[in-house]
């Protein structure tokens, strides 16, 4: 089950949109092939109402209604009330699997929180609601009141309940607990379904999820990209991942190919960025950076595991930089259809090194400069240059720009302020292209970054997203000057046009 567009939801500073909740939700039952999502928690807001009446009013046309479920409250007939004029019909009921929650916080025994238990299923299931039933912290229930635990259950086991659902909710398990506590459970109650969810406090997610499907639980709870509140849930790509490569007695309906892609854009819909590194999904979790890496694999694979990025839609690529050999660099000239004669590639692989020993980062889009550069080749050139420019910035005064361009057929001179000084160059050059009638891409993201620790001279890169045609691309600008390296890209980007 995936839970983004509900517990994911909860990421600090996350709020999705009716129409972004929608397109997430047929994009996970559609394409990644999850078998169940829950989409919300009953009676928050009418933005959620709205959001989830979209949602369901989509699965009931396509037959997925019992695919969708929300999250509700014992709180007699209110929740199932909202969930049937929402169109909903499947509750994940929210309860207390620990004693020190029931005590400290509904104040209440045992037997007063089961018979309101009791109540609010009689009632959903009368009106054909299918129940599910959360035991909220039941992970420290385990470890410090294992009888209400068992008692709980022992309970739950006379209801109309089709799933029970145990939350670590504070992320406190270590596998060996994870192992244990569950395995008690499912022999225990070898005829019950039980769910597993897990969170990432101390980054054992994953590892937890690994443990809950040997110990015999039939589900697990995920999010796209791991998301959460406080360190996130667990991410549904490195479960799918693990799973396939090392429980191949488990079968599971997840379309490897379709996480990288949901990936993305859920990170666009909630402004929520994921590192670099992260496995499966991470930007360079499948990028070589060491020349021996790249000759290696040249040679019979010798640097392959089983997660290939073809399995996730995705490309090994080859990093440039300072520990590049000349595999390595051959791999992207290849990648490009560059062919160099090997004296001309030493050359341009010491060029790089160069580069990398400066801290600057070189990337595939950038070879075609620097072999321009390093063998002064005519054949790959730049068409459009930024020529000259003159920044200004006074106090009480705009900040304005002169820049002269030179095209093939001549140079262009225009002047312009801004509400920067970036941005007076940019509007400098709109002139330009407007008066020349070409077109001109859109500025989308624009991210500027300096090495971890770095001084007020550091190296700033300048990383730019456009859009042109419905196309988006990216270039890059490196220059010890914020507004500098903006421009570099930015010729980057006129050439590419």
């Amino acid at each position: 089950m995936d839970t983004t567009l509900r517990d994911g939801e909860q990421t600090s500073g996350v709020s999705f949109s009716a129409q972004e909740k929608l397109t997430i939700a047929q994009l996970l039952l559609t394409e990644v092939k999850v078998d169940r999502i829950e989409i919300a928690s009953a009676r928050v807001s009418e933005g959620e109402f709205q959001a989830v009446k979209r949602i369901t009013d989509w699965a009931t046309a396509n037959g997925m209604i019992d695919k969708v479920e929300v999250l509700t409250f014992v709180d007699g007939d209110t929740s199932i009330k909202w969930m049937q004029k929402a169109g909903a019909k499947v509750m994940n009921l929210l309860t207390k699997g620990s004693l020190n929650h029931l005590t400290h916080q509904l104040k209440k025994t045992p037997e007063q929180h089961f018979a309101e238990i009791a109540n609010v299923l009689k009632l959903a299931t009368k009106k054909g609601i299918t129940c599910n039933v959360y035991l909220e912290d039941w992970s420290n229930g385990m470890r410090f009141s294992k009888d209400y635990v068992f008692q709980y259950i022992d309970f739950l086991a006379t209801q109309p309940v089709k799933r029970i659902l145990l939350p670590d909710t504070l992320g406190i398990l270590i596998p060996s607990e994870t192992s244990k506590y569950l395995t008690e459970i499912t022999e225990r109650y070898p005829t019950l379904h039980f769910d597993f969810h897990g969170h990432n406090d101390y980054d054992l997610s994953v590892a937890n999820a690994l443990e809950a499907v040997k110990a015999g639980v039939k589900g697990l709870h995920l999010t796209i990209n791991g998301m959460g509140e406080r360190a996130g849930n667990t991410p549904l790509e490195s479960v799918v991942a693990v799973l396939n490569d090392f429980q191949k007695d488990v079968k599971i309906s997840v379309n490897e190919k379709a996480l990288y892609k949901v990936s993305r854009l859920v990170e666009a819909f909630s402004g929520f960025r994921i590192s670099a590194n992260k496995p499966v999904v991470g930007e360079n979790v499948f990028t070589q950076t060491a020349g021996i890496h790249a000759d290696g694999d040249k040679k019979k694979n010798l640097y392959y595991n089983d997660l290939m990025p073809e399995r996730f839609g995705r490309k090994r690529k080859y990093a440039l930089g300072k520990t590049s050999g000349k595999a390595n660099i051959e791999n992207n000239l290849a990648q490009l259809g560059i062919q160099l004669s090997d004296e001309d590639l030493k050359i341009v692989t010491q060029r790089i090194i160069e580069l990398g020993d400066k801290k600057e980062t070189v990337t595939q889009d950038d070879l075609p400069y620097i072999i321009s550069d390093v063998l002064d080749s005519h054949t790959i050139g730049d068409r459009v240059v930024v020529e000259d420019y003159v920044l200004t910035h006074s106090k009480n005064m705009r900040p304005s720009t002169t820049v002269i361009l030179k095209f093939e057929d001549g140079i262009v001179e225009e002047h312009a302020s801004g509400d920067g000084q970036y941005d007076a160059f940019m509007n400098a050059l709109t002139r330009i292209y407007t008066k020349k009638k070409l077109p001109l891409a859109k500025l989308r993201d624009y991210i500027v970054r300096i090495p971890p620790g770095g001084k007020t001279d550091a190296l700033c890169e300048t990383i730019i997203t456009w859009e042109l045609n419905g196309r988006e691309f990216t270039t890059t600008g490196l220059d010890s000057d914020q507004t500098v390296a903006a421009i570099k890209a930015t010729q980057k980007m006129l050439n590419l046009i």
